[in-house]
């Protein structure tokens, strides 16, 4: 998977044999889509070894389940029009998928369409006052969209977010705040590709002194409803939500 700044596409390529197996890790990557921000996803089938179109009731289940989901969530599909699977995307009686020759196509249509949640965004550089900036973004909108109950939690997310952007990265990096019906979604994106490594992931369960190394991930953890992290071209995407 593949997010960009804001996350405002989210692709997802899939590789190898079509099998049962490569069915379940699909469907473990799109509950981690589903549960983050409500991003638009592409799923990009050109690298499918399945000649036969096998596992076309996959993909369109796929696409009910984010169709259905609590918050709905866009998706599309990015396929070689000279293959099976595609022709038979593409002459479905009924509500079908949009599809696309690429995943620059369909990348286009989503921007073209703006579907796209309600966000806000700054762009800010690796020093302390820019903790101040992002709590300030936060803050900004749970008063636009009238969200009182959620800005304390909000704010303490978007500070650890932020700090480790600034102490750790030391890149330049992008707040984005975006709401849906019952959620509000923060996602820092910095310049760094290495993400958390497991002995940090396991700290998020034990307690920690507030000066310790790992103290912001506990927060995050404890806080949000639900938190992770996708790569980007140029770096990565921490996002939480608060509910």
């Amino acid at each position: 998977m593949t997010g960009d700044a804001g996350m405002a596409v989210v692709e997802m390529a899939v590789h190898g044999r079509w099998s049962p197996h490569l069915g379940q890790q699909v469907s473990a990557a799109l509950r981690m889509c589903l549960a983050g921000p409500p991003t638009p996803i592409v799923v990009a089938l050109h690298d499918l070894d399945d000649p036969a179109g096998a596992s076309l009731s996959f993909w369109l289940a796929l696409w009910r389940q984010a169709r259905l989901d609590t918050v709905p969530v866009h998706v599309a599909f990015s396929v070689a029009s000279t293959t099976v699977l595609s022709r038979r995307l593409r002459y479905l009686r009924g509500p079908q998928p949009r599809v696309y020759s690429t995943v620059a196509e369909a990348r286009a249509a989503f921007a073209a369409r703006r579907y796209r949640t309600d966000r806000l965004q700054a762009w800010l550089e690796p020093r302390p006052a820019s903790v101040e900036a992002a709590r300030t973004l936060v803050t900004r909108a749970c008063d636009d969209w009238d969200r009182p109950k959620l800005l304390q939690d909000a704010c303490l997310i978007a500070s650890e977010l932020a700090t480790n952007a600034v102490e750790h990265a030391r890149t330049d990096f992008i707040v984005t705040v975006a709401r849906s019906d019952t959620r509000l979604h923060l996602s820092i994106h910095d310049c760094v590709s290495r993400f958390p490594a497991a002995s940090e992931l396991r700290l998020a369960d034990q307690p920690a002194e507030l000066g310790e190394r790992g103290r912001g991930l506990r927060l995050v953890h404890a806080t949000a409803a639900v938190w992770g992290a996708v790569p980007t071209r140029d770096g990565k995407v921490v996002w939480a939500a608060v509910a």
